[in-house]
């Protein structure tokens, strides 16, 4: 692989920027900002699952990003029997929002697996996530400089695993697929998506779920250089 990729594509939540500790964070500083009292802990077991499910319906073009805003917090509220008005669940996910991106916690071994591939390879990110929290979270979390283009799902109208998202991001690259890695948390959206372009692919299977399907897999940042 080393001999032939130029171009190393990472999605950026669950991958480089550590989402569930940023977002455990964030729901602590708005439960208690807005005087809820709720079990973090228990809320948090319940959302984690609810919020994969609705982002899985987002990709899927079954819900609007205002349905899954909503619906997510309005499950996981249902499910841990906490009664919460729609005018508070409709507050909370804009808060949510604006707060996420104020806590910057990246994986283990990000900056270095960056700083080792940045002589070598150009660095992009393609993402499903909202454009406006994408672009804040890189800024804040100092790694925004590394990437060449960063592609969202919102300025192509499509989400991975789509084809086009994967054709755009390379375009803007002036990359060819072959010449091409995608680095994600993701079978379904990052790794089946771009296999099916004609992307290299390294799966970060960082939960050690040992579930790669064959496909080269890493659990550690720092085990891409194996491969790169």
């Amino acid at each position: 692989m080393k001999d032939k990729i130029k171009h190393v594509f990472f999605d950026l939540d669950h991958t480089l920027w550590d989402f569930d500790k940023n977002s455990g964070l964030t729901f602590e500083k708005i439960f208690k900002l807005n005087s809820l009292d709720v079990n973090l802990s228990a809320f948090l077991e319940v959302y984690e699952p609810i919020n994969l499910q609705y982002w899985k319906l987002y990709r899927e073009e079954k819900v609007t990003k205002a349905a899954l805003r909503y619906g997510r917090l309005r499950e996981a509220f249902n499910a841990i029997n906490v009664e919460v008005e729609d005018d508070m669940i409709n507050h909370l996910s804009v808060a949510y929002i604006d707060y996420l991106t104020t806590f910057n916690n990246l994986f283990e071994g990000t900056l270095d697996i960056l700083n080792y591939l940045k002589g070598k390879y150009e660095l992009h990110i393609i993402t499903n996530g909202f454009e406006e929290a994408q672009e804040r979270k890189m800024y804040n979390a100092k790694i925004k400089h590394y990437f060449k283009t960063i592609t969202n799902s919102e300025m192509v109208g499509v989400k991975k695993p789509n084809p086009k998202i994967f054709n755009f991001a390379l375009h803007s690259a002036q990359a060819n697929a072959a010449e091409s890695v995608m680095i994600g948390d993701s079978l379904e959206a990052d790794i089946e998506g771009a296999h099916n372009i004609g992307m290299e692919t390294i799966y970060f299977d960082y939960k050690n779920l040992n579930n790669s399907n064959g496909y080269k897999s890493v659990t550690t940042l720092k085990a891409i250089e194996d491969y790169l």
